[in-house]
């Protein structure tokens, strides 16, 4: 098994007497392509946002590569290559396709190891699918689009680890695979470990090879799509019918 590039071990997160994230321990390998779901009010969003630095956890740990991120600051998490998006596009609406990826190799200090190959814009827009799109203002394409180009700008970052915040969320069902099959092609060919959080159960299960269900600030499951839809506890958090679509999905 590869080397585990994120640990998170007891992350807690509370907010007032609200106990959000409770005592939650994951792991995180490279290369590896993981799901977390959990429903309504589970603590999903929480959660990433404690392990992409955007709040700071009230206790616990976040190891990378050896050292401690919990409680720094975000341009920490994106040194040690750390890279996320969020569930409404973060894009520059008045700059061009081509100028938001700039934005994020800038960013970056267009630093990072020399074997990535992702160098420039016209490379990753490549990857991306958005080159034809290059000199067009960002506003100017569609939603699906937008949340391509936001996958882009945490690319340009040259990360080792994405985390995608419901990518999948108002798109089609032909925009959700060209989605899926982006990001298996991005963890293929870059050898980033991907986080994806998604609220369509059924969507996730089809793609990822690990889940992580959170229910309730708990981790409840933590294994291949197979065995987590039979999961009993997971089958009772959601009341049965949602994952016996998703046990369906995958039959």
């Amino acid at each position: 098994m590869s080397d585990i590039f994120l640990e998170a071990r007891d992350i807690t997160v509370r907010f007032g007497g609200l106990t959000a994230v409770d005592a939650v321990n994951a792991t995180f390998r490279a290369g590896e392509l993981v799901g977390i779901i959990g429903p309504n009010g589970a603590g999903k969003t929480t959660f990433f946002n404690a392990i992409s630095g955007v709040i700071a956890p009230t206790s616990g740990q976040l190891i990378a590569g050896g050292k401690r991120l919990d409680g720094r600051p975000p341009h920490h998490y994106a040194a040690a290559g750390v890279a996320r998006t969020f569930q409404t596009p973060r894009v520059f609406a008045d700059m061009t396709v081509a100028a938001n990826i700039d934005f994020g190799l800038q960013f970056a200090g267009r630093r990072r190891e020399a074997s990535w190959h992702l160098r420039d814009e016209a490379s990753i827009l490549e990857l991306i699918g958005l080159a034809h799109l290059a000199d067009l203002p960002a506003a100017a394409i569609t939603p699906s689009q937008q949340r391509v180009l936001e996958i882009g700008m945490a690319l340009a970052t040259r990360p080792r680890m994405l985390l995608l915040d419901e990518v999948a969320a108002g798109l089609t069902e032909v925009e959700v695979d060209n989605m899926a099959q982006l990001i298996l092609r991005m963890r293929d060919e870059l050898d980033l470990t991907v986080v994806w959080i998604e609220h369509a159960v059924a969507t996730l299960l089809r793609y990822v090879e690990r889940v992580i269900v959170l229910h309730q600030g708990r981790k409840i499951a933590d294994g291949t799509p197979s065995e987590v839809v039979r999961n009993a506890e997971v089958i009772e958090a959601y009341l049965g019918d949602e994952m016996a679509e998703a046990a369906g999905a995958l039959a």
